[in-house]
């Protein structure tokens, strides 16, 4: 892993520790509001609060599920690395531990609401049962052993790991262990029952490392065993191929859509269509200076600051992740197995427009409520939503999802099919088609895609 991976995991830990407090909020006032009625049935209102409250839970979940899954065994990190990588990882699972007990703790005598969290979101690629999947992974055996590993590493090393937070980007990370490590009681006991119905010292023996590898090892295990196999693959790694990625590159141009996927990623099947994620291509220092004609004085101090970080002649992206919105490298979206670029349908002083507009927005949270009522959290979505929006001829209507206005990847694949604000310069998909695909024959791909 590199700097700005690890980077990415601490902020996205602290950003969804800090959303966590407002989902139990939400999570509080549901319940009491359902409870405090004699009715038993939610009104369309309280329907609408429950439904975005089950996507918001799941996203978040499974964005930390990918955190913890996506990290590597000590084998593969630099040693200065690795306090930083397991104390990332290790507060990830405490976080989701806390949020299960704490739904547990406030809807599980509570019928009626219980009920409408193990209902299906079909629009949302949401499976029924929900709740009682997250109720039954918690209590599991099985999935507290691997935990154990962690516990065990983390109490062994304690005084190495609060010296290596201190006074660093890491603290917030060890405050949130602090705050949450009461969370888990895997017992010796459990340990034990565990380990006699399985191959446990096998698998220690085989990997042949230390107490951190496995407690790192023990916590993708955890994160693994917690989601279905067609979910997660421990070890996949999605990267375009090195031509095609040469390929695409040249084919861009600044204003570019690059819509992605990752296979055996949690956030494919809990997005509407095959397409779940966007970045927003800015270009590099030289593409982006013919671009400045178009950018308002207001946004104009922005703008210098992205030149000057183009400056390394590196193509660079506006992303919003689970870390939040930010100038990323083009590296940062490529890193998928396929990729569509659309270009929006305008002129040239209106893309320069349309980035100086939506540069404004880096640096804001990411928007686990896909809500785009406000503007202080964006979904990847969100970003060309808020670049292209109302520039030239385009207009992006929004469709309402679990009482939320939402556009999603999928959406603008079908305006690109359509030929409607977007038109399809190429698409890379080994699942749907052979090589790259350029120009209008990527219609038929990304229809083939969309019906699945």
């Amino acid at each position: 892993m590199n700097e700005s991976e690890i980077t990415s995991g601490i902020r996205s830990v602290i950003h969804v520790a800090a959303y966590f407090e407002e989902l139990k909020q939400s999570a509080r006032e549901l319940a009491d509001r359902a409870s405090a009625s004699k009715r038993g049935y939610f009104t369309p209102d309280e329907e609408e609060a429950a439904q975005g409250l089950l996507v918001s839970y799941w996203q978040t979940r499974n964005a930390l599920f990918e955190l913890i899954t996506s990290f590597r065994t000590d084998t593969e990190l630099v040693e200065e690395d690795r306090p930083a990588v397991f104390l990332t990882a290790f507060a990830a699972a405490l976080l989701l531990v806390d949020a299960a007990r704490f739904l547990r703790d406030t809807v599980h005598n509570r019928p009626l609401v219980r009920q409408k969290l193990n209902e299906p979101l079909p629009q949302f690629g949401i499976e029924g049962g929900v709740y009682d999947h997250v109720q039954q992974s918690l209590l599991s055996a099985r999935n507290a052993w691997h935990l154990y590993h962690a516990i065990e590493y983390f109490e062994e090393s304690q005084a190495q790991l609060r010296e290596r937070a201190a006074n660093s980007q890491l603290d917030p990370v060890m405050q949130i262990v602090d705050r949450l490590r009461h969370r888990l009681d895997v017992t010796v006991a459990q340990f034990t029952r565990v380990k006699l119905r399985t191959r446990a010292s096998q698998i220690v023996r085989k990997l042949a490392c230390s107490l951190l590898g496995r407690a790192m090892y023990g916590l993708q295990k955890w994160g693994g065993n917690l989601v279905a196999d067609r979910y997660v693959r421990l070890g996949h790694r999605p990267a375009l191929p090195a031509d095609v990625a040469g390929r695409l590159r040249s084919l861009l141009l600044p204003g570019d859509v690059i819509i992605v996927r990752k296979e055996y990623a949690l956030t494919n099947y809990f997005l509407p269509g095959y397409w779940p994620h966007a970045a927003l291509y800015l270009g590099n220092v030289r593409l982006l200076q013919t671009l400045e004609g178009g950018v308002k004085d207001e946004h104009r101090p922005r703008w210098r600051r992205l030149l000057k970080a183009a400056g390394d002649g590196e193509d660079r992206v506006l992303e919003s992740m689970k870390d939040g919105v930010f100038v990323r490298s083009l590296d940062s979206p490529f890193a998928s197995d396929s990729a569509v670029i659309l270009r929006p349908k305008l002129q040239v002083s209106d893309v320069g427009r349309a980035l100086g507009r939506v540069l404004p927005h880096e640096g804001k949270a990411y928007d686990f409520d896909f809500d785009f009522r406000r503007a202080d959290r964006l979904v990847c979505t969100e970003v060309v939503y808020r670049a292209f929006e109302g520039i030239g001829d385009v207009s992006l209507p929004l469709t309402v999802r679990a009482g939320r206005p939402t556009l999603s990847g999928s959406d603008l694949i079908h305006m690109a099919i359509d030929n409607a604000n977007f038109e399809p310069v190429a698409v890379f998909a080994p699942m749907l088609a052979k090589g790259i695909v350029i120009g209008n024959p990527a219609v038929k791909v990304l229809v083939a895609g969309e019906r699945g």
